[in-house]
């Protein structure tokens, strides 16, 4: 007997024979439609073309797909055995097992099953990962499926100009490289949340692309700014909550028409910088240098600092200023002073300033503890010194506490160990080192040349906490 009637005989019959069960044969078919859309997902993926970017794709394609696809596998023997079982215990097993002969009715049935429950399951596993897929591409799978991702999901509403830019925009590289990076850390994120090891809070950590493929596919950092006026309104923390404005001529610069650099933007793209931090949140920088056009290097070292071999210098780039671009933290006094400058607080009642800086940043529990205490401790307050106040404004006192509370909720998030200053933004310098991780005076050359920080590089003061400053009076700026 040849070794292929052998093998028809021993293995190929019999698994067709008893495998003709209605179990094996969904098995079958589910295993070959996860088959088929894995297969699809394989070459789009390979092509590089129509294929979407999003990280959490790999929840649908490196897990549940395939485990369908086992499943499916499993499905097979078990239903085998169990027919295999049921006809031993009617005495019914064959001495010689059918043929493989499409005329038998039988057989040909079990085909014409599994080819039909195959289509089936292709069309509703393939249309239910398409639309897996579509919805993992809308940022509010990214920020409410995952609810440690919280913090980032609220601070991306309160972005000044990023609200409508996909996750995917910023977080993911274009290109095979950056989307196989994605996916492989798309499906580590997985595993930590399932496995409960997620680091709290949550920190980028130099893990987002470069600003190179990201952000300058919408930004030219060289493009001409010229100078901008900024004013900045601050409340004072007396009874009457004082204004005072604080007015900058901000020099953004850039390249203008002529080439020449200017400004914050073009001193610092004119040539390459390089820097070392030695914390994960760039936040210490003790060594940093500068490439000239002709090849030469500078370099700005605090003292005592010696780079170590395993501390290689990065690449200066957008986000190592604008690192909270698409998800704004606020300082408790910038949250203050927005919400009274914006009228969501009332600046009528007095020391608010002052009792609402207190109370968001007093330590809870939780978000709840805080939306019930913060709220009843105001009203307690002005009950208690100002009663006239409660009397005739409660109503004021009362929205004055639910603003607060949403101050708090937008910034602080106790389960993730989320706080103020928790996540720092480095433009500027009040509220987080920000410039003056480099810009600070102790960082010099060899030869005792010292980094520049001088303040009037990136801005002018035309104003410095005055309650009418005279050029807002000139622009009619101010009431």
């Amino acid at each position: 007997m040849g070794r292929l009637k052998q093998w028809e005989e021993e293995w190929l019959r019999p698994f067709l024979f008893y495998g003709n069960n209605w179990i094996s044969l969904i098995g079958g078919a589910i295993t070959t439609a996860a088959a088929f859309v894995l297969l699809g997902y394989w070459v789009v993926t390979l092509i590089g073309h129509g294929g979407s970017a999003n990280p959490y794709t790999g929840i649908i394609f490196d897990f549940l797909l395939p485990a369908l696809f086992v499943f499916g596998l499993v499905l097979i023997p078990i239903g085998m055995g169990w027919r295999r079982r049921s006809l031993y215990r009617a005495g019914q097993i064959p001495s010689v097992y059918p043929q493989v002969d499409f005329r038998d009715p039988k057989f040909r049935h079990a085909v014409d099953f599994v080819v039909v429950a195959t289509f089936i399951n292709f069309v509703i596993v393939g249309t239910a990962s398409y639309r897996g897929v579509a919805y993992m591409d809308q940022a509010s799978f990214c920020g409410t499926s995952c609810h440690v991702m919280q913090p980032e999901w609220v601070a991306y509403h309160h972005s000044q100009f990023h609200t409508n830019v996909a996750c995917v925009e910023c977080h993911v590289a274009p290109g095979i490289p950056g989307y196989i990076h994605a996916k492989t850390n798309g499906t580590k994120q997985l595993l930590m949340v399932l496995f409960h090891s997620y680091p709290r809070p949550i920190m980028a950590d130099n893990k987002l692309p470069p600003p190179t493929v990201t952000c300058e596919r919408c930004h030219s950092p060289t493009r001409y700014a010229g100078d901008q006026l900024v004013v900045k309104n601050t409340f004072g923390d007396d009874e009457k909550n004082t204004l005072t404005h604080t007015v900058l001529v901000m020099h953004v610069g850039g390249r203008n028409a002529a080439g020449v650099y200017s400004g914050i933007h073009g001193s610092h793209y004119k040539e390459k910088i390089e820097y070392i931090a030695t914390d994960a949140s760039d936040q210490t920088i003790p060594w940093v240098a500068v490439i000239h056009p002709d090849g030469t290097k500078t370099v700005y070292a605090v003292a005592g600092f010696h780079p170590a071999a395993n501390q290689k210098p990065r690449v200066m780039g957008c986000i190592d200023c604008h690192n909270r671009a698409a998800h704004s933290f606020a300082s408790p006094g910038d949250a203050m002073d927005r919400a009274m400058a914006g009228g969501a607080l009332p600046a009528s009642l007095p020391y608010l300033h002052k009792e609402g800086m207190a109370l968001i940043q007093a330590n809870y529990v939780s978000q709840g503890e805080a939306a019930t205490k913060i709220p009843k401790a105001l009203e307690a307050y002005y009950r208690t010194n100002y009663p006239a106040i409660w009397s005739g404004q409660s109503s004021e006192v009362k929205q004055a506490g639910q603003e607060l509370v949403a101050l708090y909720e937008q910034n602080v998030f106790p389960f993730m160990k989320v706080t103020w200053g928790t996540h720092p933004n480095n433009i500027g310098h009040m509220a987080s080192p920000g410039c003056f991780r480099c810009h600070d005076g102790n960082h010099v050359t060899t030869g005792g040349t010292a980094l520049t920080n001088d303040c009037t590089v990136c801005h002018n003061i035309v104003a410095m906490g005055d309650p009418n400053p005279k050029p807002l009076a000139e622009l009619g700026m101010t009431q």
